[in-house]
C-alpha cells in the first residue's frame, strides 16, 4: 500500500495506487511506465510535432535538429540529429521517456538507449490512420489523453472528408521523388504511398525494396508515370524536378504533369500530413482531368 505525507504534519494516510501505463511499440515490445512521463526527449522532428499536437509540448526537454514546428520547438535543447544522436546529451537531460523512430534512428540506437536504462517508445506510422494513433499514444504516455483524443478526432474527421471526396476516382500512376542525387523514392509500405492511394494514385515503385529505394533514370522512364511529384529541402520547388524535361518520352513530362509538395507537410508523420495530402489530391485530380480531356480529344 502506498502512503501519502500530508502537509507538514507528518500525518500518513493510504493513497490509491496509480495505474501503470503499458503500451506495445512497433517492435511488439511493451513499454511500462509507473506514471505519465514528465521529461520527454524526441528523436525525430515529426515526433516533436506530434508531442505538441498531443498537448505535451511543455514536457519536452530535448529534441533533434530540424525540430522546428511549432515555433516553440526551436528553443528545445538539441541531442543530435535523427540519424546520429548524442547519448551523453540525452542522458544528461534525465528523461523519463525517449520517443524514437525505428526507420530513422535505427535499431542500434534504440538498443543502446535501452541499455542505458532509458524508457524508450519506438513507433513507425505506416498508414494515415496511424498518425492519429500516434497522437493518442503520446497522449497516453504523457498523461494528456484528453487533449490528444481531441486532436486525433479532428484529424480523423478531416481524413474522412478527403477519403470521401476522392475515393472511386480513376487511378493515376505516380512517381514520388525524394531527392535527385542519388535518385530516391519510396515503396508501397511507406506512409506517403498511403497518401498516394488516398488520392486515387498508384505508386509506380510500390514493390521496390527497401522502403527508401535508390532508382535509376532508366527505371523511372520504363515505369512511365503519369505524374511526377517531387519533394526537396524546403518550401522552394527544387530545380532538379524540371530536369525530367530532358526525357520528353515520359508521359508526365510530355503532358506537363510535374508537381512539387513541400516536404514538411508530407514527409513528416504528423497531423499536418493532411495539408500535404490535400495538395497531392488536388494535383492528381488536375492530372486526372487533363488525361480524360486528352483522351476525349482523341
Amino acid at each position: 500500500m502506498r502512503l501519502c505525507l500530508i502537509g507538514c504534519l507528518s500525518l500518513w494516510m493510504a493513497c490509491p495506487a496509480v495505474a501503470e501505463i503499458r503500451l506495445p511499440d512497433s517492435y511488439g515490445r511493451d513499454l511500462v511506465l509507473d506514471s505519465p512521463a514528465q521529461r520527454v526527449v524526441s528523436l525525430a522532428p515529426h515526433i516533436t510535432e506530434v508531442v505538441f499536437a498531443a498537448g505535451a509540448g511543455e514536457q519536452l526537454v530535448g529534441a533533434v535538429s530540424y525540430s522546428d514546428y511549432p515555433k516553440e520547438a526551436a528553443a528545445l535543447p538539441r541531442v543530435g540529429s535523427y540519424d546520429r544522436v548524442s547519448y551523453e546529451s540525452i542522458a544528461a537531460l534525465r528523461p523519463d521517456l525517449v520517443l524514437a523512430w525505428p526507420s530513422g534512428n535505427g535499431d542500434e540506437t534504440i538498443r543502446r538507449l535501452r541499455e542505458l536504462g532509458l524508457a524508450v517508445f519506438a513507433y513507425e506510422p505506416r498508414t494515415i490512420e496511424d498518425v492519429a494513433q500516434s497522437v493518442r499514444q503520446v497522449g497516453l504516455l504523457t498523461g494528456r489523453s484528453d487533449q490528444a483524443d481531441l486532436a486525433a478526432l479532428e484529424f480523423e474527421r478531416r481524413l474522412a472528408g478527403l477519403r470521401g471526396q476522392y475515393e472511386g476516382d480513376d487511378t493515376v500512376s505516380v512517381y514520388y521523388q525524394i531527392w535527385n542525387e542519388p535518385l530516391l523514392t519510396l515503396n508501397g509500405d511507406h506512409l506517403i504511398s498511403d497518401v498516394v492511394r488516398l488520392c486515387g494514385g498508384r505508386n509506380v515503385f510500390e514493390s521496390a525494396v527497401p522502403m527508401v529505394s535508390h532508382v535509376s533514370i532508366e527505371s523511372v522512364i520504363r515505369a512511365d508515370p503519369q505524374v511526377v511529384i517531387a519533394s526537396g529541402m524546403d518550401e522552394a520547388r527544387p530545380e532538379w524536378l524540371d530536369a525530367w524535361r530532358d526525357w520528353p518520352t515520359m508521359q508526365a513530362v510530355r503532358e506537363d504533369q510535374l508537381y512539387f509538395i513541400p516536404p514538411d507537410i508530407l514527409q513528416r508523420h504528423t497531423p499536418r500530413i493532411l495539408d500535404g495530402a490535400q495538395q497531392m489530391c488536388e494535383q492528381l485530380q488536375r492530372a486526372r482531368e487533363h488525361y480524360k480531356e486528352s483522351a476525349a480529344d482523341g
